[in-house]
């Protein structure tokens, strides 16, 4: 092996070590919130915004990494990047209050958001074109692996350790490791830079990125239209709007001067990346559908809600193996038809969700299926579409799609949760229409005593009497009864009619994600005769 390919290999082992580790720690937080409020003596609302911070430092953190590895060189950048993640990891496991374990979780964030963006724009510059796809692709299975296996992961080591402060401990000596290996194993590449660094164009960009997440962050509840009439979304919402606009009014200024901004208008003047861009923030709105998962097994299938975590597994997997067979696909395809398929594979997973899992074996494969679907998107086509036939700016190219993708996995956690708490405030209705019949059904197949059925009498006494049985406390009354047959009886269709409830929200969620995968599918359609006009032009 020469010393230029050994040195790619190490690179690309170091950057797929560093995404990992960011993208874990992006989902690990999840699993010990309610002991980290409890340390802390916060409320959930409050703890909530060790997440939000996190999410925030991400947004502002992606773009301007990835202008600046692109006009300093993408060695230096990783090298501080995985510096800042180190420190902010190590000020969170030793934060005395909430406010500074705030502010160290923001310093993470800033070191973590730009790995996957420099580690990309690496592969870019130095792996032939026909070794980008499959580089890409690991390093896009890595960071997908890493945002499922997150709360699972966390899950773990809380169970081991019994302390949530090992979850950041252990990222310290993994950074360290990281940065004395990056120093002698990494080539540096940059790009040539115009002018001076552009102090005014981050700020706007920084300002108008956290206006606009935040006002995202704060929509909430079943109805999307109410929230973002409320202040709090909508004042935010356009303050980000107005700052961007001025943002981009001050860079074409910029531009006509020769000067070298830190959002380059021109990207935007392509369809090509226009369209890409949709396409990511899409893939972020799949990969939210991911959340779910768990919360899924527990009220559908009825696993233990300590073992519903686990369940995320044959996803992970298959989403790193998805992303290794896009790579390879993008470099003997290419990247629209990985797009294709991509979609079209995960419109299967997700549709299967809703229509044919009974069991936990249908379960698995239906996972496995959503899994490659969305790891194919994960790495390479998008990275290269989004920076095909560009010269410079490869970075702030990569930055402006994993900024969208984090827009859709914002956005789409709130629309989903809709059609979960709609399902479930079926429960009423669903009692008056369904549970005589279910009762009915479960009474025929039951061995009931004499005992039993005059105990029964009493209970249906009862409830007429208390009117209609929508107003009727259904699990107060079984844990009244006596007879355990009959409380089983009554138990279990109580137990049917929030299962029903429960798969027609989860019906809607899985629905409205192989909605999008089908739009993705529709805009690939669209993407590849614009591609193939700008690639002759």
């Amino acid at each position: 092996m020469s010393n230029k390919s050994s040195g790619g290999s190490w690179a690309l082992t170091l950057f797929c070590i560093g995404v990992l580790m960011a993208a874990l720690d992006n989902g690990i937080i999840s699993a010990a919130l309610t002991t980290i409020n409890s340390s802390f003596d916060v409320s959930a609302n409050w703890g909530a915004w060790g997440v939000t911070i996190y999410t925030l430092g991400l947004a502002i953190s992606i773009p301007i990494v990835g202008k600046i590895s692109d006009r300093y060189g993408r060695k230096k950048l990783f090298i501080v990047e995985v510096a800042l993640f180190g420190l902010g990891s190590l000020l969170v496991a030793l934060s005395p209050n909430f406010a500074f374990y705030i502010v160290a979780r923001f310093i993470q964030a800033m070191g973590g958001g730009g790995i996957f963006i420099i580690g990309s724009s690496h592969v870019l510059s130095t792996f032939p074109v026909e070794k980008q796809g499959k580089a890409l692709g690991i390093l896009g299975g890595m960071n997908g692996i890493g945002a499922i296996l997150g709360p699972n992961l966390g899950s773990v080591i809380l169970d081991l350790t019994g302390n949530w402060h090992y979850l950041f401990l252990i990222n310290v000596p993994i950074a360290v490791v990281l940065m004395i290996l990056g120093i002698y194993k990494i080539q540096e590449t940059k790009e040539p830079a115009v002018g001076k660094l552009d102090l005014l164009g981050t700020i706007l960009l920084s300002l108008a990125v956290l206006s606009i997440m935040y006002g995202l962050t704060n929509i909430e509840g079943v109805s999307i239209i109410d929230s973002l009439l409320t202040p709090e979304v909508y004042g935010f919402l356009l303050a980000g709007i107005v700052l961007f606009a001025v943002l981009i009014v001050y860079n074409r200024s910029l531009e006509k001067r020769n000067g070298d901004p830190i959002l380059p208008v021109s990207l935007l003047a392509h369809p090509t990346y226009l369209l890409t861009l949709l396409v990511g923030g899409l893939s972020g709105a799949l990969l939210a559908a991911m959340i779910y998962i768990p919360a899924f097994t527990e009220q559908v299938l009825g696993i233990a809600a300590e073992s519903s975590g686990y369940w995320m597994t044959p996803l992970a997997l298959a989403s790193g193996i998805g992303a290794g067979f896009g790579g390879a696909l993008v470099d003997k395809k290419g990247p629209v038809f990985a797009v294709f398929l991509s979609g079209f594979i995960t419109a299967i997973g997700f549709v299967l969700f809703p229509t044919w899992i009974d069991v936990k074996w249908q379960f698995i494969i239906s996972s496995c299926v959503a899994g490659i679907g969305i790891g194919i998107l994960l790495g390479a086509p998008l990275n290269i579409l989004a920076t095909e036939r560009l010269q410079k700016d490869k970075g702030s190219a990569l930055a402006g799609l994993s900024l969208v993708r984090q827009i859709g996995m914002t956005i789409a956690p709130t629309i989903y949760a809709g059609f979960i708490v709609r399902g479930f405030n079926q429960i009423p209705s669903l009692f008056q229409s369904d549970f005589g019949s279910i009762l009915q059904k479960k009474m025929e197949n039951a061995d009931l005593s004499p005992e039993a059925m005059q105990e029964f009498q009493q209970l249906a006494s009862t409830m007429s009497a208390n009117g209609a049985s929508a107003d009727v406390d259904y699990e107060k009354i079984v844990e009244q009864i006596q007879d355990p047959t009959l409380k089983d009886v009554i138990q279990s269709s109580v137990d049917q009619i929030t299962l029903m409830a429960a798969q027609d929200g989860y019906g809607g969620l899985f629905y409205s994600a192989m909605v999008i995968a089908l739009i993705i599918v529709v805009l690939a359609i669209i993407l590849k005769p614009i591609r193939n006009k700008g690639l002759q032009a």
